[in-house]
């Protein structure tokens, strides 16, 4: 990928739905064969990846929040929510990767509500 646009724009489709786009300029690395038929205007979808990471902790937005200029989710152990401290790697508008914190199969609390402390009990549904 050579460059994406700083800024995106809002187009109506032939449906009536508004969508979000933004502006690539990408280079075709493919053998030429493969794509010679290609014209002027021809439309290509693509699927860009951004990042790549081989095996990730991967936990919801809505279970990440701030304390400061950190990053904490709370934990479920024992029927209780524990507060923790965790790092990001990569945050996108769904899912957050988690470098440090939280462990493979733990289960994080979503949407924590405000009263939620340490050690606060706490049932799964």
């Amino acid at each position: 990928m050579r460059r994406v646009e700083p800024s995106g724009f809002t187009k109506i489709s032939a449906l009536g739905v508004e969508e979000q786009r933004v502006w690539v300029v990408i280079d075709i690395v493919s053998p030429r064969q493969t794509w010679a038929s290609l014209g002027d205007g021809y439309r290509v979808e693509v699927k860009i990846v951004l990042d790549e990471t081989g095996q990730a902790i991967i936990v919801p937005m809505g279970a990440l929040f701030r304390r400061g200029d950190a990053w904490n989710v709370f934990v479920v152990e024992g029927g209780r929510a524990h507060l923790r401290q965790v790092q990001v790697s990569h945050l996108s508008a769904r899912v957050a990767a988690i470098a440090q914190g939280v462990g493979p199969g733990e289960t994080v609390v979503t949407y924590p509500f405000a009263a939620l402390v340490d050690g606060s009990k706490v049932r799964l549904q």
